[in-house]
C-alpha cells in the first residue's frame, strides 16, 4: 500500500501526529520548513530535523506523489504541467505570468462530473478526488521548476481553477487552502488565491462560514434559468434563485466581493438582451460583484460552441459598464498550447488509447 502523501498534513496537524507518538509538538516546525522553505526532494535533506523523528516520517510518509508526463511552455511563458498520479491518472496544472505575479491553476478531482456542455474537463467523467497532498504537490512542482531556472521566482498567486469542482472536494480543498497559506510555509496570503465553483449553494455558505478571507469566483454564464439549464446541467439541481441567495449569505458573511464568471458563447449568451438581463440579476449586489467575461475556447467534442466575435464581446462588456456593473475581460494565457482545462489530458489519453497501425 503506497504511503500518504506528508503534503496532506497541515502544520497543525503534523505537530499533532508527532505528538501522539511521543515527540514534540513543535519538532513539526522544522520538517515543515523543510517541506515548503528549502523545498527538499527527500526526507534524507532534511538536516534541521532530529533523526529519531525523520526516520518516523520516512516509515510513514511519502514526499513523491506527482510525476511529470508532459510539459507545454507557451510563447507569452505560460506553463502547462500534465502530471501523472501514483494511481496513474493523469492531470493539469498550468503555470501563468502576469504583471501582479506568478500564478498556479490547480487541479482537485480526476474528471469532472458538473457536466458543463461548453467544458473540456467534462468530457471524461469524474473517477476520484485529489487528496489534499496532491492538490499542494502541485504548487510544489511547480516551485521547483522555477526554483531549478534559477531566477528566485516565485508562486505568488493560486487560482483553483482546473479539472473538476473544488467544492465537490471540499475537505481536501480547505486542508490544502490552509497549507499554503501557511505564514511558516509558502506563506500565500487569502487575497492571492481564488477558488472557483459552480454553484454549490450549501458549499457557498459553508465557505462563507469559515471565513478564510480567499477570493471566490461563481461560473454563472447565463442570466435566467432556461438558458443556464441549457448549458450547465447542475442548474437543474442549483437553480439562479438559489445560487444567488447563497450568494448573498456570502456577502453578509465574508464582507467580501464576489466574481461571477461569464463565458461569451456565440448567439447563445453574449447579446445585448443578455447583457441587460445579467445586469438587472446583479440588482443592488452592484458594489460586490465583478462579472469576469471569459473568452470561449474551443474544444473539438462542442464544435456546436463558437467563440463570440470581438465586436460582440466588447458590446457585452460595454453594455455592463452602461449599467454600472463592474465588469473585466479575463487576458487569455497560453492559447498556442491548448489553453482550455482539460485539452491536454483529454487529447493525451486520447493518444494513449490509439492501437499502434
Amino acid at each position: 500500500m503506497n504511503k500518504p502523501s506528508i503534503y496532506g498534513m497541515t502544520l497543525e496537524q503534523l505537530g499533532l501526529w508527532l505528538e501522539e507518538r511521543g515527540h514534540k509538538k513543535s519538532r513539526a516546525l522544522p520538517v515543515w520548513e523543510a517541506l515548503y522553505r528549502e523545498r527538499v526532494s527527500g526526507f534524507e535533506e532534511m538536516d534541521g530535523v532530529r533523526p529519531e523523528c525523520l526516520e518516523l516520517l520516512k516509515e510513514h510518509f511519502s514526499l513523491q506523489t506527482l510525476e511529470e508526463h508532459t510539459r507545454q511552455e507557451s510563447s507569452d511563458g505560460t506553463v502547462k504541467f500534465l502530471l501523472r498520479l501514483e494511481d496513474g491518472n493523469l492531470i493539469e496544472t498550468v503555470l501563468m505570468r502576469h504583471k501582479f505575479g506568478l500564478s498556479v491553476c490547480v487541479t482537485t478531482q480526476v474528471g469532472c462530473n458538473i457536466g458543463c456542455s461548453f467544458c473540456a474537463s467534462g468530457l471524461l467523467k469524474k473517477s476520484r478526488d485529489l487528496t489534499s497532498g496532491e492538490i499542494t504537490g502541485q504548487i510544489l512542482k511547480v516551485q521547483r521548476y522555477l526554483d531549478a531556472a534559477g531566477e528566485g521566482e516565485l508562486v505568488s498567486h493560486i487560482v483553483v481553477m482546473g479539472i473538476g469542482e473544488p467544492f465537490d472536494n471540499f475537505t481536501h480543498l480547505i486542508a490544502f487552502l490552509r497549507t499554503v497559506m501557511d505564514a511558516k510555509g509558502l506563506a500565500i496570503g487569502p487575497r492571492h488565491i481564488t477558488v472557483s465553483t459552480s454553484g454549490l449553494a450549501d458549499k457557498i455558505r459553508e465557505f462563507a462560514d469559515l471565513n478564510l478571507r480567499v477570493n471566490l469566483a461563481v461560473s454563472l454564464h447565463a442570466p435566467n434559468n432556461d438558458l443556464r439549464t441549457s448549458i450547465m446541467k447542475i442548474n437543474k439541481a442549483i437553480p439562479i434563485e438559489k445560487l444567488m441567495q447563497a450568494i448573498d449569505y456570502y456577502l453578509e458573511k465574508t464582507n467580501q466581493r464576489i466574481t461571477l464568471e461569464y463565458i461569451l458563447l456565440r448567439g447563445i449568451n453574449d447579446q445585448r438582451e443578455h447583457a441587460l438581463e445579467l445586469a438587472e440579476l446583479v440588482g443592488d449586489r452592484r458594489p460586490y460583484v465583478n462579472v469576469n467575461l471569459i473568452p470561449y475556447n474551443p474544444v473539438d467534442e462542442h464544435s456546436h460552441y463558437q467563440r463570440s466575435e470581438q465586436d460582440s464581446v466588447l458590446g457585452f462588456y460595454d453594455m455592463m459598464k452602461k449599467q454600472n456593473v463592474s465588469c473585466s475581460i479575463r487576458l487569455e494565457h497560453g492559447t498556442d498550447i491548448d489553453a482550455a482545462c482539460g485539452q491536454l489530458r483529454s487529447k493525451q489519453i486520447k493518444r494513449e488509447k490509439t492501437p499502434a497501425v
